[in-house]
């Protein structure tokens, strides 16, 4: 028979080595003399070493067509990726107010879908990319409607589409979108709408032939004052990503938690970003980025990664075609690294966790001496089990880290269960591997289990640097053992896996008045059993032995269909087995094989019947110890099956 490997024998394997920046994080509670601080996320370090390796770059000017935008800092530069569940990465300028330009325009052009119908916004704008610079006259030479929302001219005509009963409705309309979008009350730049609407000549002839053709209505001077605002409008780099976040989410904000936009019209506004959203560089920008985005003269990028992320990019240094240049490049890396073009596929991150279980509600199947099993017991909510499912890109990566950071202040064992993963990807294993060399460092460990070849394989691939290996297990519960295991090596942790020297402690025999303990003890022989050696099969008859284990390791092992076998538990020094047949169960319910070296004292069933015959006290006590043992393991069970079920 083959002999399940122990946590002494599992596979050990070397992680990745990367650059990274200063270990230091903030402060946060933790378990006394475990840890001093909260892990660093390991994303918040690419973002640091991708701003320092994008920021030298000075190619581009600041726009200077709007006079009070020539006045900006050029070296501005920041970066923030905002989860879907609300978290934030931010580097550089993330905080920096600057306005928001035509980033605006997908979102009033969600706000004119939600308010007149998308018939009605179709009717007088148009979804085609019109290859041309943004301020571009470009409308059909029948209807004389603008070609796509995303150009000034559909921006306007869109502008004037957002409900309400006069233009200073539509515009406490617009800045409460923009402010639903963000999670806060927003402002204008004042200095910046009158630099625009007093330079806006081409907007304003663009204005009148909108109304020449009947797209707006009524005088086109008041809602192009809108379009101006809106424009005008403050925001930070952070403000970006939490507004691409909110469309990555189905367009509700992943902080507030409010509605900023109805769902049917969220794949409409991210459709025409995508085809229209970066000025005459649209189609380039998807072929090489492939996410839904939007630019703005002021030096801002918004880019949506659906279901996934949002990211904002502030540097004023704009190329030719009103694009930011670093934001370009930021995003170009960021995709290139992550592996985000949107037709790569895409989900949320959190899915990729299936269920978290603590220790002590899914303790290991290892049966202990009563002394260290109330150890572990009671220290066994410090034991993380994280179950990962389907692909693990980098942001589900991200999000397990986050997860395990954040039990960090009353966990410090955390064990990856990756049987049900199809997919991991090299970027989340480098990650992973980071995350766990992060743990390493504050006294806390993460281990991997039931892993796939094809999953183990890019866990090689990705862990081939100068550090300590990886510690791969079986199964769970070999993995929530060797957890176990690292408890009791703690100081004051009760002896484990030593040798019993007597048989009256085992608690089998517990209760037992001094004269009846010695007539039992009478009646027991020692056996010993080499390493590999089966004890009994399951099925088996005849055998009506009961052992104590004086030294060693044994394994408890159930035949399964395929002729393989599953481990039930694993028994040590000062544990029992093979008592159910002194309730009539003369056939073995699974195997017992020997995993090391072992020595026990045996029981002969036969022989006790004998001795009990004219002593049923003695039967009626180790019978009362076997149930009390049953309804032990009962409740253990029932709280397995309780997590299980979770």
């Amino acid at each position: 028979m083959v002999v399940p490997p122990r946590a002494a024998e599992v596979t050990v394997r070397r992680p990745i080595a990367d650059e990274r920046s200063s270990d230091a994080g903030r402060e946060v509670p933790w378990l006394a003399n475990c840890w001093t601080h909260r892990m660093k996320l390991p994303l918040q370090d690419y973002l640091e070493a991708l701003h320092s390796r994008v920021a030298p770059m000075r190619e581009g000017t600041v726009a200077t067509y709007i006079p009070e935008l020539a006045k900006v800092d050029p070296a501005g530069f920041g970066i923030c990726i905002a989860t879907v569940d609300g978290h934030c990465y931010a580097v550089g300028d993330a905080d920096r107010q600057f306005t928001l330009q035509s980033i605006s325009k997908p979102f009033v052009y969600g706000a004119a879908l939600a308010d007149r119908g998308a018939q009605t916004v179709l009717s007088k704008v148009g979804v085609e990319p019109s290859g041309d610079a943004f301020n571009s006259i470009s409308l059909d030479p029948t209807s004389g409607a603008p070609l796509n929302p995303m150009i000034n001219a559909g921006a306007i005509a869109t502008t004037a589409l957002v409900g309400g009963a006069d233009v200073e409705e539509q515009w406490t309309r617009i800045l409460q979108l923009i402010g639903n979008f963000v999670g806060r009350p927003m402002s204008i730049d004042e200095a910046v709408y009158r630099s625009e609407s007093d330079t806006g000549f081409r907007n304003r002839a663009i204005a009148w032939m909108l109304r020449n053709f009947d797209i707006t209505e009524g005088d086109p001077m008041s809602p192009l004052e809108n379009y101006f605002r809106q424009c005008a409008i403050q925001v930070s780099c952070r403000d970006l990503a939490l507004m691409a976040a909110t469309l990555a989410n189905g367009g509700v904000h992943p902080i507030t938690r409010e509605r900023a936009l109805p769902t049917a019209h969220v794949p409409k506004v991210l459709a025409v970003m995508a085809t229209s959203g970066m000025y005459d560089y649209a189609g380039s920008w998807l072929y090489d980025v492939g996410m839904p985005a939007k630019s703005g003269v002021s030096g801002g990028i918004l880019a949506v990664l659906p279901g996934r992320w949002g990211i904002g990019v502030y540097s004023p240094l704009l190329d030719a075609k009103g694009n930011s240049v670093r934001g370009i490049e930021v995003c170009r890396q960021l995709s290139r690294d992550f592996h985000l073009h949107v037709f790569g596929g895409s989900h949320r991150p959190e899915i990729v966790v299936n269920r978290i279980a603590s220790g002590s509600e899914a303790p290991s199947r290892r049966a202990r001496a009563a002394a260290a099993a109330a150890w572990v017991r009671a220290r066994a909510g410090c034991i993380q089990t994280l179950s990962l499912q389907g692909v693990v890109a980098l942001d589900g990566a991200d999000y397990v880290a986050r997860q395990i950071a954040a039990m960090q202040a009353h966990s410090r064992f955390f064990v990856l269960d990756l049987h049900r993963v199809s997919h991991l990807l090299g970027s989340a294993a480098r990650l992973l591997h980071e995350t766990r060399e992060r743990l390493a460092d504050q006294g806390c460990h993460l281990v991997f289990a039931r892993v796939p070849p094809a999953i183990g394989a890019a866990l090689d691939h990705a862990g081939a640097g100068p550090r300590a290996g990886y510690l791969s297990f079986e199964d769970n519960d070999l993995a929530m053992e060797w957890c176990e295991d690292q408890l009791l090596a703690e100081e004051g942790a009760p002896a484990h896996d030593l040798g019993v020297e007597s048989p009256t402690g085992f608690a089998l025999l517990g209760g037992l008045r001094e004269p009846d303990l010695r007539r039992v003890v009478a009646l027991i022989e020692t056996a010993t059993f080499a390493r590999g050696e089966q004890l009994f099969a399951a099925g088996a008859e005849g055998d009506d032995r009961i052992f104590l284990v004086q030294s060693g390791r044994l394994s408890v092992l159930l035949p399964t269909a395929n002729g393989h076998h599953r481990r039930l538990s694993t028994l040590g020094p000062g544990t029992s087995f093979g008592e159910m047949v002194l309730l009539g169960h003369r056939a073995r319910s699974a195997s017992v094989v020997a995993d090391t070296d072992v020595a026990c004292w045996v029981l002969s069933a036969r022989r006790f019947d004998a001795l009990v015959a004219t002593a049923p006290h003695i039967r009626m006590q180790v019978l009362d110890n076997i149930a009390r043992d049953l309804s032990v393991r009962l409740r253990d069970l029932n709280v397995l099956i309780a997590s299980l079920a979770a």
